[in-house]
This record gives structure tokens, C-alpha cells and sequence, in this order.
């Protein structure tokens, strides 16, 4: 639900996996692997013979037998080494269930196994192809026009800006203009979720982008989709979604009520941080159109042969070929040749694939479904822990990239780099430090500082990304083979610069991740580098002057000596070192309430307010000390170095400012 962005680490556990589907990839039909913690795998349709093989590598044709030998080889292997208590992978191939296993433990305490047609997995921000889907119903009846101002749809209003109305095709291509939020996503219990509109009004995020220009993945715009639904159809939307979707397609097994019906429950699988640690609280999360399903991967694979298909999986068709061709059509891209949206669904296309789909994640679940289109095959994985610092991220990646590479290998086309001086050039002018467009850009915007990410250039004319590194955890490498257009070095991954009409860096975007947003250039002070630096100096020397201040306070009190100051730079001196006391406090504040957000805490709204009376103390501290500076450089009595350091302490204390109001930090709101 929270739609990971794909940089979390899991670098011991992944580095030996890596090793492990280097040989996968390259094995034989193997013995199934003798550590089957499950009953053999359970078809709820008649699944492809042994011997019926989809259009795929003729080494290794995808044939249930091979696929039993592959999985088995790979996944116990890498959820053990990632310390993972269960996953489930289904794949589908010809409008039939190929292959559908469940590995490891639903439940580590009781040994439950995980069973891929009884157990259920919260499948995250995969339930947004329900809501999409259910939208696509609607367009299909005439009662949703997809360039329409979604005002039309409503019974409250997105207010205007830029000129331009939100449409439904802006949601579901995740280019709203919303910023993100984070805030109520989740609740502690049933009877804290509000109903949809009552959530939808309270947390209406701020506007940071014209509609259609950037994509910012939102939430909240598939929350507001579901809405829609709900009101066009005059149906609550989870009761909609059972009657049309689930029902049709046999989804029995499938829901996205919280917490289930008691009798789907019982089967849930509990979710961990890791195999070895205890078992989470069941997840309620409020904006449930974008996340809360719960679903066996033999009702997933039912949703992926109806979408592979003409809308069902041998019932009632939920959608007629031509809507479902238009859903399976580009809409959207960032860059030209790169990955971009269809309508709800993202492209992942790799190995000369056309393939769509989406990834889910919650606190602890985290799954992908993978459409192979040009193929009629469907790939859906889920796993329920999060794994050694984060392993589940590049495990689920690390298995499809090795299904892609064993069934439909692929050579990528040779690309010339360029000329080492003008890539060296162009590195230069790429170089620098960039933010994601989803981000929180008013309450909590020093996150998105935070989370910036470097694009360094090397002295051979290739680039590094921070945040694009290989399963080992070593950063990837790229070269220039084209204007400001990079391929990963040994790998077939692009990523490409887009400019401004002068020419100015405006973000980057690759195909090494879901296109889900781009990476803005950052400029000014905002740069994590400057901060680091400006923020060490800005509390040394805020330290310093409470040291010196304290400290002279003691000799002036051991000695019996008086401060020789007039009265009115004797108040405001003090004022000045009170309010360098603040400005480390509202820095402290801050960074608590941050900490608390990284902890899952379940409400920072006291948290937040106390930090932003803080601020408020912050704005007069700061400048008081601007004023006792000035004073003191005007008129004051001292030498060089006294002048100095009350110099120094001005410039904090104007800094102070700049980092309060730059920041949001005195806007009070709860919006985040």
C-alpha cells in the first residue's frame, strides 16, 4: 500500500542470493527441493500439462515441471538466507494456472504452512488494480469520462489551481499533482477508520505540480478513485468490488474488508519484520481503495488470467476487450523510450518484454504481480516479513529478473558509449543532488532533504546514483550512450535526464524501478550536502556560545565579577543565548518527531504541535540573537574576535530562520 521505493537494502542476505540465481538461472530440471514445507501446489483451475509449454526459451520452455524445479531451487533458499517466515508464488501461462506454491510458514509459532489456496496475504498497494479495474467498469458503462474534472464525480470539491481540473485519467497514470501523505494511512483498530469521505476531506493533500506533468504516486488519488466508485454506483465500494470483481472471477478467497469475515480470517497470514522475531498486529489501513486487500495467490492468479485474457477467467467477463485494451494501453511516460503508466497499471517492460503491472507493500507484506502481455503470462509473488534490513525488496525483484532471464532470455542491442570528452562534460552537468517527486512538501518537508539522493560523476565520464546499487549493495555504474540518455554498465537498465526549454537538469528517470516518480533536481541550500555542512556549523557554533556563555558565567560567579554591558545589550545578550538554547531545541524536536515516524508511530499530531510552538520560540530566539548581533558589531565594546564570534552568531541566527520558514516549520499543520 505504501508502494516501497525500492532502495531499502538487504545487502548480507542478498548478496548470497544473488550467487544462488546465477546457478538458478542456469539450472536443469532439478530434484524439487527436499525442504517442501507445503502440501504440493493446489490449482483452483485445471493447470497446463507438464508437457504444454508456453512461448519462451527453448532451453528452458515454461512447463509446470520446470517451473516446480526452478522455484523450489530459488525461493526456500532465499527467504531462509533473508530470514522471511513465508512467501507464495503463482504464475499463469495461456489462460490457465501453470504453477502456485506456498513456501515457508504462515504462522512461524504454530508451523502453519502457507497454503496458495487458503492462505491470504495482505498484497499492499496491488489492491489499486481492483479500484482501477472497477473504474474501467465505469468507463465502460458511460458513467466515467477519463477527461473529465473529477469535481463532476464528487460531493466536495478539489480546489482549483494551475489552471487546469485533476482528471480520472490523472489519477490512474498517478500525475494528480498531489503532494504525499502519510498521516491516518493506517490505524491502530477497526473502529478508528472513518468512512472515505470523511478521509478524503480531512487530509486533501496540497497541489505541488500542474496535472499531467509529473508523476508523484498518491494514495490518496486511488483512495479518491475508489470514492468515485462508490458513489457512481451507489454501492459501498468493498460490497461493489465483491459483486463485480470477486464474485465473477471465483475470488472466494479475496477481500478488502478490515478485518475480513471471520471465516476468511482465521486464514490470514500473520506478518513479521523477520522470521525470528515475533508477529505483527493485524494492519487496518484507512485509505483502503489504495491497499487492503487480502487475497490467496490462487484468487490472484484467477485476477491475472482475466486480465491476460477478455476480462474473465471462465465466467462472467468483468471487462469487454476493448476497455481491457484500453487499460493495457501507454498514457503516460516521463521520458521518451522510458517506462511510464498505462491506466492503473505501471510498465516494467525488460528482457524485449512488453510487461505491466504493480507492486504492494504494507509494514510488513510485500508482493508483485507482473503481466508478461506478448506472452499470456502472469507472475505474482508475495512474501509476509520484511526480512534482514529490508532482504524482501530485492528478494521479490531478484526472482522475477531470474523467471525473465530463464524463460525468455534476452541479449540487449549493443549502444555505443559516447566520446569520453563529451560524456564527460555531460557528467559534469548532471552531477549533483536530486529529490523524489513524491514527497511530503508542507508539514515534514524536511524529509524529503533527508531522502535526497547524489548523482556523482566519475573522472571517465560514467556516472553513480546513490540509490541505484546492485544486490551486493556495490553502486551501479552507468555510461552515456546517447544526450544525457545512460545504460547501466553489464546490465540492460536505461536512465535519462530530462531538460528545460534552456537546458537546465529538471529530474532523472530510469527503468531500473517502477516509474512511479522522478527525481528533481535540488538547488540552493536545500542540497543535502550544503545542509550537512551548514547544519554542523550552524550547532557548533550554537554550542560554542552556550558553552562560552555558561562558562563565563562561572568565572564572572567563582571571581565576583559583573558583565560590563549597558542594560539594554545586557537583555538582549541574554535573549541571544536563550534563543540559541531554542534553535537546538527546535532542531531536537524536529529530529524527534522524525524518529518517531520512522519507529511506525501511530500519531504524531502532539508530537508535531509541540514542535511547532518550538519553531514559533525558534523565530523569536533567532532574532533576538540577529538583533544582539547587530548591536554588538554597531557599537559594543570587544576586539576582533569577539566581533567575530557575535558575526558568526548573527548568521546562525539568520540561518535558523531560513531552515524554520524554508521548511514549513511553523505552518501547524496535520496534513502529512
Amino acid at each position: 500500500m505504501t508502494m516501497s521505493l525500492r532502495i531499502r537494502g538487504g545487502r548480507g542476505a542478498t548478496l548470497a542470493l544473488a550467487c544462488l540465481l546465477v546457478a538458478g538461472s542456469a539450472m536443469g530440471a532439478a530434484t524439487p527441493s527436499a525442504t517442501r514445507a507445503t502440501p504440493p501446489p493446489v490449482s483452483p483451475a485445471p493447470a497446463a500439462s507438464a508437457g504444454a509449454a508456453s512461448a519462451a526459451s527453448p532451453d528452458h520452455p515454461l512447463t509446470q515441471a520446470d517451473a516446480v524445479a526452478f522455484f523450489d531451487g530459488i525461493v526456500p533458499y532465499a527467504i531462509r538466507r533473508a530470514n522471511i517466515a513465508g512467501a507464495v508464488v503463482a504464475v499463469v501461462s495461456g489462460g490457465k494456472l501453470l504453477f502456485v506454491h506456498g513456501y515457508g510458514f504462515s504462522n512461524v509459532k504454530t508451523r502453519a504452512p502457507v497454503i496458495p489456496n487458503q492462505t491470504l496475504f495482505r498484497i499492499g498497494s496491488i489492491s489499486k488494480l481492483f479500484t482501477w479495474t472497477a473504474v474501467m467498469q465505469q468507463v465502460q458503462a458511460g458513467r466515467i469520462d477519463l477527461n473529465q474534472n473529477v469535481n463532476r464525480y464528487l460531493d466536495f470539491r478539489i480546489p482549483p489551481k494551475f489552471g487546469r481540473p485533476i482528471t480520472m485519467r490523472d489519477l490512474m497514470t498517478h500525475t494528480p499533482g498531489f503532494e504525499d501523505t502519510i498521516s491516518q494511512l493506517m490505524m491502530k483498530s477497526a473502529d478508528q477508520l472513518m468512512p472515505l469521505r470523511t478521509y478524503l476531506i480531512r487530509h486533501r493533500p496540497a497541489r505541488i505540480f500542474p496535472p499531467g506533468e509529473i508523476t508523484a504516486y498518491s494514495n490518496y488519488g486511488a483512495t479518491l478513485a475508489g470514492y468515485i466508485v462508490q458513489r457512481l454506483s451507489g454501492e459501498p465500494f468493498d460490497r461493489y468490488i465483491e459483486q463485480h470483481i470477486f464474485q465473477p472471477l471465483g475470488m472466494h478467497h479475496t477481500t478488502f474488508r478490515q478485518p475480513p469475515p471471520p471465516a476468511l480470517m482465521a486464514d490470514v497470514s500473520q506478518g513479521y519484520d523477520t522470521a525470528s522475531g515475533k508477529a505483527k498486529k493485524f494492519e487496518y489501513i484507512e485509505v483502503w481503495p489504495a491497499g487492503s486487500v487480502a487475497a490467496t495467490a490462487t484468487d490472484m492468479a484467477r485476477f491475472m488470467i482475466a486480465q491476460l485474457g477478455d476480462g474473465s477467467d471462465g465466467g462472467a467477463p468483468i471487462l469487454d476487450p476493448q476497455t481491457l485494451a484500453l487499460m493495457h494501453s501507454p498514457q503516460s511516460r516521463m521520458a521518451p523510450g522510458m517506462n511510464g503508466f498505462d491506466l492503473g497499471f505501471y510498465q516494467e517492460n525488460r528482457n524485449g518484454l512488453t510487461i505491466i503491472g504493480h507492486g504492494g507493500d504494507t509494514n510488513w507484506f510485500h508482493s508483485d504481480l507482473h503481466l508478461l502481455l506478448g506472452k499470456d503470462v502472469g507472475f505474482f509473488i508475495a512474501l509476509n516479513s520484511v526480512g534482514n534490513n529490508g532482504a524482501a525488496e530485492n528478494v521479490r525483484v531478484a526472482i522475477f529478473h531470474a523467471f525473465l532471464d530463464r524463460y525468455f532470455p534476452y541479449q540487449p542491442p549493443k549502444e555505443p558509449t559516447v566520446a569520453r570528452g563529451e560524456a564527460q562534460k555531460d557528467a559534469a552537468r548532471v552531477a549533483g543532488w536530486y529529490t523524489s517527486s513524491r514527497r511530503i512538501a508542507s508539514a515534514l518537508s524536511m524529509l524529503s532533504a533527508i531522502t535526497e539522493t547524489p548523482v556523482i560523476a566519475l573522472p571517465d565520464g560514467r556516472i553513480e546514483v546513490g540509490m541505484l546499487t546492485h544486490l551486493s549493495g556495490a553502486p551501479k555504474k552507468w555510461r552515456e550512450v546517447g544526450p544525457l540518455s545512460y545504460r547501466e554498465v553489464g546490465g540492460q537498465s536505461h536512465l535519462k535526464f530530462v531538460t528545460d526549454r534552456a537546458g537546465h537538469i529538471r529530474y532523472w528517470v530510469t527503468d531500473a524501478y517502477p516509474p512511479v516518480f522522478v527525481f528533481q533536481r535540488v538547488h540552493g541550500w536545500k542540497k543535502l550536502s550544503d545542509l550537512k555542512v551548514m547544519l554542523g556549523g550552524f550547532c557548533l557554533v550554537l554550542l560554542l556560545t552556550l558553552a562560552i556563555w555558561l562558562g563565563g558565567w562561572i568565572a564572572r560567579r567563582r571571581f565576583g565579577t559583573v558583565l560590563a554591558l549597558p542594560a539594554l545589550q545586557r537583555r538582549l545578550r541574554l535573549a541571544s543565548r536563550l534563543g540559541a538554547l531554542v534553535l537546538l531545541a527546535v532542531l531536537g524536536g524536529w529530529i524527534g518527531v522524525v524518529m518517531l515516524l520512522l519507529g511506525n508511530h501511530w500519531s504524531l499530531n502532539g508530537p508535531m504541535l509541540g514542535a511547532y510552538a518550538l519553531s514559533v520560540l525558534g523565530i523569536a530566539g533567532a532574532l533576538a540573537i540577529v538583533a544582539e548581533a547587530a548591536l554588538r558589531l554597531w557599537r559594543g565594546p570587544g576586539g576582533w574576535l569577539v566581533r567575530g564570534g557575535e558575526l558568526l552568531l548573527g548568521l546562525c541566527g539568520l540561518y535558523g530562520l531560513w531552515l524554520i520558514f524554508a521548511f514549513h516549520l511553523v505552518n501547524f499543520s496535520l496534513r502529512y
